[in-house]
């Protein structure tokens, strides 16, 4: 197990290296920084631009393949470099890779975990009402885009809010400052559930027909005849042998969700007011910003391949036939 982990471990190093050089390089030759500094009353003087630019490995006159060599060897010394007016890098991934990771950490947990206990259930109760409601839930929440969501909850939220006269629910930023102490943990909370509500929905709605679909394949299966006829209760042989391995599918599709959820993620930060990684990267692209861009692609393709290294670790817990040397 040791040496398999450790291989896994080298691939996701080596694969998020690849994906955040491709990322910066793309960025580069794509983004104009220097367009962020024209149109200025008064004018700025080319060259101070150039300076500038240079200082903060943007100027587009270098070739990317050296702007692409100094910006790694900051990366290896833990340095991102700066964003187009001067700010470090490394400050601003500070504040808004907490923010991001509160969201799609709960969200992950909440959807997989109750998309799981959905679908099992569903599978159980096969083919009756229960059944049917949450199928036909399922693929609605499905077929309707993450931002859709955040924006029909907002809607809600706002609704709700006039009719009783007060706010009963936030539905914009992240917290009220003016708060502190407990107060401030209530409202953070109450901050939560809209933006967690939007991700977790999908995340449910996935998980379930997976596990559904999963569930019933096992439930005929000889080994669960064969634990309730050496005397286990149908429940737990559905919980201790049937339900452990309808999971390994839907571990192995972990990594591919949690993907999802952070496209997702990027729309209900914009959405609900969140400084989060997400919005970082369309206001970064919207201002030529290369360095930023690069740091939030490098921190998507560190989140995914943990979520794919985790999906392996489950998958082997789960699943006694995954044999590794």
């Amino acid at each position: 197990m040791g040496k398999y982990l450790l291989r896994r471990l080298a691939t996701s190093v080596i694969l998020v290296a690849v994906a955040a050089s491709l990322a910066y390089l793309l960025a580069a030759s794509s983004l104009n920084p220097r367009a962020n500094y024209q149109g200025k009353q008064p004018p700025v003087p080319a060259h101070v631009i150039d300076n500038t630019l240079n200082q903060y490995n943007l100027n587009d006159k270098t070739p990317v393949l050296e702007r692409y060599g100094t910006w790694v060897s900051g990366v290896v010394k833990g340095d991102f470099g700066k964003t187009w007016s001067g700010g470090s890098i490394n400050d601003v991934m500070g504040r808004r890779i907490g923010v991001s990771l509160r969201l799609l950490l709960i969200g992950t947990v909440l959807g997989s975990a109750l998309g799981v206990a959905i679908g099992a259930y569903a599978a159980v109760k096969q083919y009756r009402f229960s059944d049917r409601a949450i199928g036909v839930g399922s693929f609605v929440i499905m077929a309707i885009p993450v931002f859709v969501i955040a924006t029909l909850l907002t809607m809600a939220a706002t609704g709700l809010n006039n009719a009783a006269g007060s706010t009963l629910i936030e539905y914009t930023g992240e917290y009220n400052p003016a708060l502190s102490g407990w107060d401030q943990f209530a409202n953070r909370l109450n901050h939560l559930i809209l933006p967690t509500l939007s991700l977790c929905l999908g995340q449910i709605a996935f998980y379930s027909r997976i596990q559904r679909n999963m569930m019933l394949d096992v439930l005929g299966q000889d080994f669960v005849r064969t634990a309730q006829a050496k005397g286990l209760s149908r429940r737990t042989a559905l919980f201790k042998h049937a339900l452990r391995t309808a999971l390994v599918p839907a571990a192995t599709y972990f990594a591919f969700a949690f993907g999802t959820m952070l496209t997702g993620a990027t729309f209900t930060e914009k959405i609900f007011g969140w400084h989060g990684m997400g919005a970082w990267l369309v206001e970064s692209i919207h201002a030529n910003d290369t360095n930023a861009v690069a740091a939030v692609s490098l921190f998507a393709a560190v989140c995914v391949l943990v979520a794919g290294f985790l999906s392996d670790l489950i998958v082997a817990a789960l699943d006694p036939r995954v044999r590794v040397s």
